[in-house]
């Protein structure tokens, strides 16, 4: 097999695995890079950075002195989700972000990115805050 090339793979595992291992660097990339991102996409679309906050404190369980002491220090995504304490309903988190259902995805540090992914993605469409954040309606805002 000529240099650089790969072995055939089953249909769908070649990209997949491909996908991954090149958007892995995510991983080590700094949360505080990506963060400015998610403000300017959330405001861009009449959305707040404090509800962009409340949306990741509801995913990681970090307050708002956890967040900027991550932002702060450039935690990268690896050590963010490392050190979270995920929310129990981010299991209800469904949809396509980047083309790959979220629920599918095998990789647990990859799943959580796209989760957040795709929570700032319903707040930035404009999806009500208690259903961006899977809040039961007879209980309120969670």
């Amino acid at each position: 097999m000529p240099l650089g090339r790969l072995p055939a793979s089953p249909p769908g595992r070649h990209v997949a695995a491909t996908t991954l291992r090149r958007v892995s660097r995510i991983f080590t990339t700094s949360f505080a890079s990506v963060y400015p991102l998610y403000v300017t996409k959330v405001e861009r679309k009449g959305r707040t950075k404090d509800e962009l906050d409340e949306v990741i404190e509801w995913l990681t369980g970090f307050d708002d002195s956890e967040l900027g002491g991550h932002l702060a220090a450039g935690t990268t995504f690896e050590d963010f989700f490392a050190e979270a304490r995920l929310n129990p309903q981010a299991s209800q988190i469904k949809g396509v972000v980047c083309g790959v259902r979220v629920e599918e995805i095998d990789d647990p540090l990859m799943q959580k990115i796209r989760y957040l992914d795709k929570l700032v993605d319903e707040l930035a469409k404009g999806k009500s805050m208690e259903k961006v954040l899977r809040a039961d309606p007879s209980q309120g805002r969670p």
